[in-house]
């Protein structure tokens, strides 16, 4: 079956799953390229010599392939990457459609700006809003050649090298773009395409709990610890903590609002930022000088956002240990780096006590649930992060390490504090 959409920002038919693009072949490459303004008018896409489809991500369709140009030249690439925004035999990946509609803008965006951050070269990228379709084509990168480093998979921070040397690489990124933003070195109208919308920023559907029900979710949580003891911090074999998440996590709830309108209002930390830098999503290098380098990929949900969200986004699959020894220092990090690239100085206590009380509300709001799903997937007992029950299943080992920085924030930061001085104002 052949699926085909015309795209609100080019005008070009373009292919919504990979058969269809297979089928189009050098053709519709040659005439995407061109829309793109990425491929003059005397060369084309002679020949595409592999084509294969590649699992992963949570949304959409993806394939790479390999191409021959009739005048090969260094700024066209050969080895490259498609996403599709579909997936149309799995109605749980295709409810994340909308979320390529920014990463398609932001492709464009990267074609004719001098952006402060290495992202992967776009050659094509057109998304259809009525159907939520979008095709995005890029170079693609290899990983674990020419001086670059092997792809890191989230939540396996333990086998990855110097990992606060990546984070702190990774935030530069972060906090350079943001910082360009703020200082004006951005297009006039970035603001308003890449306008923050919850709608969008999002995975997966929520679901809404009441108080009964967030306090039965402490209990459970408190149960599945006790079950499985080596998987989450140790704060949860304590009753008197166990008591003050009970108190705390309908508070939490109800300020959730509150919470997202004073990220909202804080306008000096306002700034385009990459939703989800966690390590998966980015590519490492080391410079002449040793000094190790980070560009980014997947771009989807990229919005105009605070900053303390954008570095929840990049930090809560790393290892609860980088929160406990080195949150302050990655934070100074990215403050200095933020301003070194045009944009104010950040109050740093605010900083922090907003990326805190931001992943305590999507704690509560996503997190909590995890146990109901986890103790069906994972045997009772004696099983660790390592274990390949855990190890070699991202959902898992994403839910498990992610609620246990939640959890560790809630013990060492006390969010019911956090949250009375916030309500004084």
């Amino acid at each position: 079956m052949q699926r085909w959409v015309t795209g609100d920002a080019t005008g070009t038919q373009f292919p919504a799953d990979p058969d269809t693009l297979h089928a189009a072949g050098p053709d519709f490459l040659t005439a995407a390229l061109r829309s793109f303004g990425v491929l003059t008018q005397h060369n084309r896409v002679t020949a595409i010599i592999r084509f294969q489809e590649c699992a992963g991500g949570s949304t959409g369709r993806k394939a790479q392939l390999d191409v021959r140009y009739a005048h090969p030249t260094d700024r066209l690439p050969t080895e490259l990457f498609v996403k599709f925004s579909r997936d149309f035999d799995n109605p749980r990946r295709d409810r994340g459609k909308s979320q390529m509609e920014l990463e398609v803008a932001f492709g464009a965006l990267s074609t004719g700006t001098a952006l402060p951050v290495t992202v992967p070269v776009c050659l094509f990228a057109d998304y259809h809003r009525d159907s939520g379709t979008g095709m995005l084509l890029t170079e693609r990168i290899s990983f674990d050649t020419n001086g670059i480093e092997p792809h890191y998979d989230k939540c396996l921070d333990y086998r990855m090298p110097d990992p606060l040397g990546h984070y702190r690489a990774l935030l530069t990124s972060v906090a350079r773009l943001a910082g360009a933003y703020k200082a004006g070195a951005l297009p006039d109208t970035t603001a308003g395409q890449f306008r923050y919308d919850a709608t969008k920023v999002t995975v997966g559907t929520r679901v809404q709990h009441n108080a009964a029900e967030r306090t039965a979710q402490v209990h459970r949580l408190a149960a599945f610890a006790d079950s499985h003891p080596a998987l989450l911090p140790a704060a949860l074999g304590r009753p008197e903590f166990i008591t003050r998440m009970l108190a705390d996590v309908n508070r939490i709830a109800a300020a959730e609002d509150a919470v997202m309108s004073w990220l909202e209002s804080t306008d000096d930390q306002m700034a385009l930022c990459h939703w989800n830098a966690n390590v998966d999503n980015a590519w490492f290098w080391s410079e002449t000088d040793g000094t190790l380098s980070c560009g980014l990929l997947d771009w989807g949900c990229v919005s105009v956002m605070n900053v303390a969200m954008a570095l929840w986004g990049s930090l809560c699959s790393a290892e609860t240990e980088l929160w406990e020894r080195h949150l302050d220092m990655l934070l100074d990090h990215f403050v200095a780096e933020f301003q070194a690239a045009g944009g104010p100085t950040l109050d740093l206590t605010r900083l922090r006590s907003q990326l805190v009380l931001y992943a305590a509300v999507m704690g509560v709001a996503w997190l909590l649930d995890a146990p109901a799903h986890l103790q069906t997937v994972l045997p009772a007992g004696g099983s660790d992060r390592t274990d390949r029950c855990v190890s070699g299943n991202e959902a898992v080992r994403s839910e498990l390490l992610m609620l246990s920085n939640v959890v560790h924030l809630w013990d060492t930061e006390d969010f019911g504090a956090m949250l009375d001085a916030f309500e004084a104002g």
